[in-house]
């Protein structure tokens, strides 16, 4: 394989980048060969020499190099390299008349040669002999920061510079900077302002004249303001607005008189009786208009020249700017008093027109012959002119006009007429500025309401963008027409309005959205906006046509914004001297600031040239633009005015990609025949011999561009450039066919390209002006047109682009891999796909049928047009076939890439990088023009069927995305078990199965079919078993061939219909059969429970199943799990409720389609339940909140709940009421025994039965008022009892009456303390008998838990079975909460971590794995996702709802505690069934190692087993449960041990005042335990007789931390610490061993209580004895719990003596 080296290091220089040069055209020319070192990368020629840059970015160069000073100044000279270059890397160079420059790769620029004019930058120097670096600073910014360059341009007096940020800089003399100025040389380079803020691709230089190829300002992006209408420069309205009867015209050619020169006007200073004359010329070849006025007194005859430049009232603007500093207002007053005399002459009734400054300015309005004036009263007007003038003028005139080289002097006061056209213009100027300003302003009032219409006209113009290529607005033939008709408007001053109204009118109605059969440059298109915008129906009324919707051809901006392609939305912008028109604006006026020039918006110009008077541009479409000097034919054509670009005539095929200009003469290169480029030469014959001669002859004029013979002798060229009167070109050689290939790629592309844009003019737009086009499709054909359409636009626009690079590419690099076929393939792919589904879904709608009309209409019978473009296609073939051709065209062009990327491939050695890449992007074009083919073919054999299927179903069943894939119509597929007569016919499509009878037909979408084989053996039958999701049925193929068949088909189908059909869709690579889970959406016809629902989501053989969504019609919608159709699993349920306008709302878990396990229910009523449901009904434990908002809740109930009624143990708290149950429940009501404690202190405990209290109960209120007896309704007496008063007084009796109103009674009242005291012993009642037992309560809440275990009752069941489901549990909703991470913290995560581990379960149990059950415990108790931390959090959750609130009452303290006592028994059940071996409550551990006899601290020996041997749940479990609990336990505690508590906190308060000394007398303590001495802040302190606080304060401290702990264990081991503490302290003071005694010991320990102060010691006390593990209560603990009691005590009744 050949190899090629992509650096070119080893190409010998004679193969790349050799340069030719050689001057004029005639056959006997032979080109020079410049001879170098190394290959050219880039020449530029001057007038007499160039400059060359070389690879390696060297710069050389030759001719006449008058500036060296070792140089004659006649002698030409060989290339001489640029030694001042030579430490520079030079990536671009640029040659003028006489200065050269350079830019290297930082962004330096370097200019050498003549510097009369400023031209190099270099401020003093007149010559400048060697490259020099020129600093352009951006000196807005501080610091200055340098600007870096990527490009210059050289003319003969300026120099312009291209930065990396695209913004313009210019240097040198004359009008062509483009800087407002009039000091020349400007030797310092400034930016361009007026094309600042713009994207500036290219800059060139003519002699006196600049161009700038500029991208257009992104168009879909941009924020809508209202359009523009004055023109930026001059402040002229651009566009006119004619008001006829019947219509309204509007123009919009308006041309900026910016720069018009200035003669050097003489002004005398006289007397108030003259007034200065200022000429305005227009060019040097027009006469002047000058205007004469004999005094300001009388306005005396005006003599008016031809008017060349003319004003309007809204131009005088500009003439004030372009007048000169000091003659700003004589300027106005002159040009306004013109307008006056010619407004009063001759004008005719046009209504006032907002600007005049189409062809109705001056000389426009000068033509007609009926009165009319835009001011209110032309004497009026005269007058207050003229009085202006005599206050005004007077003073001005005597000062000196400035002379301007071509420019507008800018002046101080200048700056306000360039401002928004909305401001008062020139008001702070002067009073004549305000004079001037209120006529404008009169003027615009006058026009009144029509404005508003030309803003909605011009906003359209504005918001609809036009068809053409990319943004044009019209065609390239109607524009030129307009042109040269408007050019010859310009020059004659005479014309009737009537007549440009009569040519101009198919343009002028070219308002968007007004199709008409007349007008070419309008198409339907989709507006970027998102409303559809219409004309205003004023306009349309006006011009009585239907508003209508429109389509596009080019897509705004579509693939612009891909930064790797150059873009093709560009206009041309020009400045300087335009004497010989070659502005192109279509006058010969100079313009001081640059000016897009109109006529090339929308022709996607790729690159500008300029010669020294004419100017070159080059399209996307391969064609040239030229204007300016014809004096040799160097345009290239004969058109007239040359003062507009025009296309240069070549005869058909030749494309020109490379343009050059020299002086007089231009050179293009082209593709021919073949793809080896071509040249052509058009303008000035250089005679021969005559070249070296100084004056140099000339001769030859060429009529069109002639064909130079000897081009093909040059090889591959290039690139080429022209200067002076000499030529050069820049070739290659083919090394091993590379650069062949390349040429061959970029010709390709260029001919392809122009092939599209042919299509698109000359058949899609004459189509899309058919008026009678949309009605011949019918909707959808209109549709899927627009949609082509807009493809095609796509898909040309992107060729276009990369045909553009290609060029560029050819132009420069060489490296293949800068290549965007092969980068950007990806786009190419996409876009050709969209194409071509675009084409097959409108051939399958029989599109192309439809358009054959229209096309004869548009194109005549034989539609010769079409047959043309297609080429030769098939002679005699069908208009319709010719179409589908032609659009299908694009897809034989991937062909072509693949083919050219394999050509360049073989330049390559295979086993480089770049070999491999062109192959792999080569088999991606080349597979997918196969799968593209084989789309079409299944378009077409689709659209055959539609032609033969019965018509009926056809319209229902025809979609532009359907295609056939196979059918049953021979019989080869029949239903199981039909009729004899039945007709099924089975039809698969590409998305669908659809099986036809008679006169109906069903459609099974592909995504939810499944389909098996039935084994042969049994039946015979070859059967295939299709599964839908509402139906499955069998069918019968008449042999295994069709079987096999038909499987193969459906599955391929189903399996394309699930992935989106990939690019390969061929058999082999996909999977035999479709998966049979998958992802689909359904709409469900025939289910009773889900008709017209529609689920998304999972599916398993035709059931949902996994994750979906499920919607009804009436709203309702399911998200969550399914099981085998039916909703399974978490989900979430919404069920909206008409009369509330609000939803009820699920959320939790699911079974068998019916609401089952936990769940939370927002009910719309604003009632939320949370809690167990079973078929759908809340059944289980569950809270149930009532009330608007849940904070404010009127009720709560907590408890069980069975078939959604509330039955069982329940709490309810009525809030409204301030009163608490607790109790059972039946279907909803109160019944059993309960017990009811309200807000007020009142409390009852007995027998409910129909929601009220009826039977036997107890009532008790705050004052320990007690009944006993009977009641029937709620605290209703009724009935036998006892009353018994706090003092213990009793009556027995039977009761009547409401407690708390007047109570009937009738009995016995008794004094108990007058008898014996066993009365007494009777009487004290026990609370807590008719309440419901605590082992009887929350039996639901344990039952759940056992059933998460997976048992049916509490213990039944397996401990694997049980250990099977935690690990479940928490794998299950670790994953959903995986989901959502937010929610579990780092150490929550890590909780569940470490509970994935299962403990040893089985075997007997030691300490050691007593404490390691013990740390599981306490971890599964701290995450709810735990069965055992779930329960936890439901029982805390019921506790806290009982005891707290209305529920804290001290009568309910002995409940409460035997409510934590029951949870500890039952809990302890479940642990002992999860741990079989554990023993039970009070059993012993496993021994392992031989029991120690624990010793007491009296010495005694104690039998005892050692606690932490002893099984106890409360040891247990208590640390786990109580901390939750303990808030609403200990306050409690607290309320029942209140009084007491009382007594013993003002003892505490009285003894805490005295000393430790005198409280330790007092307390009787030995004086031998006194502290002698105290270690107060690390120092020794005697104790003193006023020592306070200090003694025995450490056992004081840790006595304090009793409050602070929650288990009975902790409390006692507090108690422990604290005696040890005494200990200490004791033994340091004794220094000998020291056993205590009872007596020796409780004083002191009295002392340490008192000095504790523990505030609520007395419910501390009472919680330790109430919860104490019983194992522990005849221990050590035991003791010291005994003796704290004692204290406890002994404070109450300590007397103070």
């Amino acid at each position: 394989m050949d190899k090629l080296k992509s650096s070119g290091e080893e190409e010998s220089s004679g193969e790349r980048g050799v340069l030719h040069t050689w001057r004029g055209y005639s056959c006997s020319i032979t080109p020079e060969k410049v001879l170098l070192s190394r290959p050219v990368i880039q020449a530029a020629l001057g007038t007499k020499h160039g400059v060359l840059l070389v690879d390696g970015g060297q710069v050389y160069s030759f001719g006449e190099l008058p500036w060296k000073q070792n140089q004659s100044l006649s002698g030409t000279t060989d290339p001489i390299l640029e030694v001042g270059l030579s430490e520079q890397h030079v990536v671009s160079v640029a040659a003028g008349a006489c200065h050269s420059g350079a830019v290297t790769e930082d962004g330096a620029v370097h200019m050498w040669g003549d510097n009369t004019y400023g031209q190099c930058g270099l401020s003093g120097l007149s010559v400048v002999p060697n490259p020099t670096p020129v600093g352009v600073m951006e000196c807005e910014a501080t610091p200055p920061q340098p600007v870096r360059i990527l490009e210059v341009a050289c003319g003969e007096q300026h120099t312009l510079a291209l930065s990396v940020r695209h913004e313009v800089w210019s240097w040198g003399s004359g009008c062509q900077l483009g800087l407002l100025t009039t000091t020349f040389p400007v030797w310092k380079p400034q930016k361009v302002e007026h094309l600042a803020g713009r994207h500036v691709l290219q800059v060139v230089c003519g002699a006196s004249h600049s161009l700038a190829l500029v991208r257009c300002l992104p168009y879909p992006h941009e924020v809508y303001r209202p359009p523009a209408d004055k023109c930026g420069q001059c402040n002229q309205s651009l566009y006119t607005m004619t008001d006829k009867e019947d219509h309204v015209i509007i123009s919009d050619s308006h041309y900026c008189p910016l720069g018009v020169e200035l003669d050097e006007g003489d002004s005398k200073s006289s007397s108030e009786s003259s007034l200065n004359l200022c000429k305005v010329r227009s060019s040097p070849s027009e006469p002047v208009l000058s205007v004469h006025s004999q005094t300001p007194k009388s306005a005396g005859p005006f003599r008016t020249g031809p008017v060349s430049a003319p004003a309007s009232v809204s131009e005088h603007q500009d003439q004030v700017l372009a007048a000169g500093k000091d003659n700003v207002h004589t300027a106005l007053i002159d040009q306004q008093e013109s307008q006056a005399a010619v407004v009063n002459g001759v004008l005719s009734e046009v209504s006032i027109s907002l600007d005049m400054n189409d062809n109705t300015t001056a000389s426009g309005l000068m033509a007609t012959g009926v009165k009319s004036s835009p001011y209110p009263d032309e004497q009026a007007l005269k007058d207050y002119l003229k009085r202006l003038s005599d206050q005004t003028l007077a003073e001005h005139a005597s000062k000196n006009p400035t002379t301007a080289q071509c420019a507008q002097p800018l002046t101080e006061s200048a700056d306000v007429f360039v401002s928004d056209p909305t401001t008062p213009v020139a008001q702070s100027v002067t009073p004549m500025g305000s004079a001037l300003n209120h006529l404008v302003v009169s003027c615009a009032s006058a026009v009144g309401e029509r404005v508003v219409s030309t803003y909605e006209a011009l906003s359209l113009r504005k918001v609809i963008s036009y068809w053409g290529p990319g943004e044009g607005r019209e065609r390239p033939e109607e524009r030129v027409r307009q042109e040269e008709h408007r050019q010859g408007k310009k020059s004659s001053s005479l014309g009737d309005i009537r007549e440009e109204e009569a040519e101009g009118l198919n343009r002028r109605l070219s308002l968007p959205g007004l199709l008409s059969q007349d007008k070419p440059e309008m198409e339907v298109k989709e507006p970027p906006a998102p409303a559809a915008f219409t004309v205003s129906p004023r306009l349309l009324r006006r011009t009585s046509r239907p508003p209508v919707r429109a389509v596009a051809l080019t897509p705004v901006g579509m693939i612009e914004s891909d930064a790797h392609l150059p873009s093709l939305q560009t206009e041309v912008w020009s400045w300087g001297r335009g004497q010989e028109g070659q502005l192109g604006h279509g006058d010969l006026l100079p313009r001081l600031q640059p000016l897009c020039i109109k006529n090339l918006s929308g022709k996607e110009v790729i690159r500008v040239a300029a010669g020294a008077l004419h100017s070159l541009a080059l399209t996307a479409q391969s064609q040239v633009y030229s204007w300016g000097s014809n004096s040799f034919g160097q345009l290239g054509h004969m058109e007239s005015p040359s003062s507009v670009p025009h296309m240069a005539k070549l005869s058909e095929g030749i494309r020109v990609w490379d343009v050059g200009a020299g002086q007089q003469h231009t050179l293009l290169l082209a593709d021919g025949d073949c793809f080896q480029p071509i040249l052509y030469y058009s303008g000035q014959q250089v005679k021969e011999g005559s070249a070296e001669t100084s004056q140099e002859q000339t001769g030859g004029y060429t009529q069109q561009p002639v064909l130079l013979p000897f081009c093909m002798n040059l090889g591959y060229v290039s690139s080429v450039c022209a200067g002076g009167q000499s030529c050069a070109a820049l070739a290659d050689r083919n090394v091993m066919g590379f650069i062949a290939s390349l040429h061959e790629l970029a010709a390709a592309e260029r001919k392809y390209y122009c092939k599209l844009t042919s299509i698109k003019n000359l058949l899609l737009q004459p189509l899309l002006k058919l008026e009678s086009l949309s009605s011949a499709l019918g909707p959808s054909c209109t549709g899927l047109l627009q949609n082509l359409i807009g493809r095609f636009g796509c898909l040309s626009q992107l060729t276009g682009q990369n045909s553009a690079s290609l060029t560029s590419f050819l132009r420069r690099s060489r490296d293949v891999r800068g290549l965007v076929v092969l980068d950007n393939a990806h786009l190419f792919l996409d876009t050709y796909s969209e194409y071509c589904a675009a084409v097959g879904n409108l051939l399958v709608m029989g599109g192309f049928q439809a358009l054959v009309k229209p096309c004869q209409d548009a194109f005549g019978k034989g539609a010769d047009v079409v047959q043309k473009l297609s080429e030769g296609y098939e002679d005699g073939a069908v208009l319709a076939d010719i179409l589908a051709h032609l659009f299908y065209l694009p897809v034989r062009h991937l062909h072509e890439y693949g083919h050219m990327l394999l050509k360049l491939a073989t330049c390559y050695e295979v086993n480089s990088m770049d070999y491999q890449k062109l192959q792999d992007v080569c088999s991606k074009y080349e597979s997918l023009a196969l799968h593209l083919k084989r789309k079409r073919k299944e378009a077409e054999y689709t659209l055959h069927f539609w032609k033969s299927f019965p018509g009926k179903m056809t319209d229902s069943l025809r979609k532009p995305s359907r295609r056939l894939v196979c059918e049953s119509s021979n019989k080869a597929l029949t239903l199981q078990n039909a009729g004899r007569f039945s007709v099924n016919w089975f039809i698969l499509f590409n998305d669908a199965l659809v099986h036809a009878q008679f006169s109906t037909h069903h459609v099974f979408p592909l995504a939810t079919l499944w389909v098996e084989p039935i084994s042969e053996e049994n039946s015979g039958l070859y059967g295939l078993k299709v599964t839908s999701p509402e139906e499955s049925f069998t069918l019968l193929a008449s042999s295994p061939l069709e079987k096999a068949k038909w499987l193969r088909a459906i599955n391929q189908a189903v399996e394309q219909a699930l992935t989106g059909a990939g690019l390969d869709s061929s058999g082999a690579s996909m999977r035999a059969d479709p998966p049979i889970s998958r992802t689909a959406s359904y709409t469900f016809y025939k289910d009773s429970r889900l008709k017209e629902a529609t689920y998304e989501g999972r599916w398993v053989a035709g059931k949902p199943h996994g994750r979906g969504v499920l919607k009804w019609p009436d709203g309702r919608m399911y998200t969550g799990a399914f099981k085998n159709g039916l909703e399974d699993g978490y989900g979430d349920y919404i069920v909206p409720n008409k009369n509330l306008n609000k939803s009820d709302h699920y959320q939790g878990y699911w079974k068998d389609g019916k609401m089952h396990g936990f769940g939370t229910f927002r009910y719309a009523t604003g009632e939320v339940y949370e809690g167990s449901f079973q078929d759908n009904m809340r059944h289980g434990h569950g809270m149930l909140r009532s009330g608007k908002l849940n904070s404010t809740s009127p009720s709560v109930f907590i408890g069980q709940w069975m078939m959604d009624k509330k039955t069982g143990y329940g709490v309810f708290d009525d809030i409204t009421k301030g009163e608490k149950y607790m109790g059972l429940w039946q279907d909803d009501q109160r019944q059993g025994n309960g017990v009811i404690v309200t807000q007020f202190g009142l409390y009852y405990e007995g027998a409910f039965s129909n929601n009220k209290m009826m039977g036997t109960g107890v009532l008790l209120s705050e004052d320990d008022t007690t009944f006993e007896g009977d009641f029937s309704d709620d605290w209703t007496l009724n009935g036998k009892g006892t009353l018994t008063m706090p003092n213990g007084d009793y009556i027995e009796g039977t009761f009547g009456g409401v407690w708390g109103t007047g109570l009937k009674i009738s009995g016995s009242y008794y004094k108990p303390n007058l008898y014996d005291s066993d009365k007494e012993k009777s009487r004290t009642l026990k609370l807590g008998r008719l309440a419901v037992p605590s082992e009887d309560k929350w039996k639901a809440v344990f039952g759940e838990c056992w059933s998460r275990l997976g048992c049916e009752s509490a213990g039944q069941g397996e401990t694997s079975t049980a250990w099977d489901n935690i690990a479940i549990a928490l794998t299950v909703n670790r994953r959903q909460h995986r989901d959502s991470p937010e929610i579990l913290s780092r150490s929550h995560n890590k909780t569940l971590e470490s509970l994935e581990f299962i403990p040893q379960h089985i075997g007997p149990v030691t300490l050691e794995k007593y404490n390691i059950i013990r740390c599981y415990l306490i971890k599964a108790c701290d995450t709810p996702l735990h069965p055992l931390g779930r329960l936890l959090d439901t029982l805390v959750a019921v506790y806290r709802m009982t005891y707290v609130g209305v529920g804290a009452n001290r009568r309910l303290l002995q409940q409460a505690v035997n409510e934590i006592k029951s949870y500890l028994s039952c809990i302890f059940q479940i642990v002992r069934f999860l741990f079989p071996d554990l023993p039970e409550e009070g059993g012993l551990l496993a021994e392992t190692t031989t029991e120690k006899k624990v010793s007491d601290s009296n010495g005694t020996k104690i039998d005892s087993p050692k606690p932490g041997r002893v099984v106890s749940c409360s040891a247990l479990l208590l640390p786990v449960l109580l901390p939750r609990l303990y808030p609403p336990l200990f306050t409690l505690y607290a309320l029942e041990k209140e009084k007491e508590d009382d007594v013993y906190w003002e003892c505490v308060l009285r003894l805490n005042k005295q000393p430790d000394m005198a409280l330790l007398a007092f307390l009787g303590v030995q004086q031998k335990f006194w502290p002698v001495t105290i270690i107060l802040q690390g120092e020794k302190k005697e104790v003193l007789s006023s020592t306070k606080d200090a003694c025995f304060a450490s056992a004081v401290e840790t006595l304090q931390q009793i409050s602070t702990t929650f288990t009975p264990s902790d409390k006692l081991h507090v108690i422990q610490l604290t005696f040890e503490e005494i200990t200490q302290e004791v033994l340091s003071l004794l220094k000998q061993d020291f056993l205590w005694s009872m007596d020796d010991l409780f004083p002191v320990f009295l002392y340490v209580v008192l000095r504790a102060r523990i505030r609520n010691l007395g419910s501390e006390v009472s919680l330790i004895e109430d919860l104490m593990d019983p194992c522990v209560q005849h221990g050590e603990h035991g003791i010291m719990f005994t003796t704290l009691k004692a204290c406890y005590y002994q404070i109450q009744h300590e007397k103070i003596t």
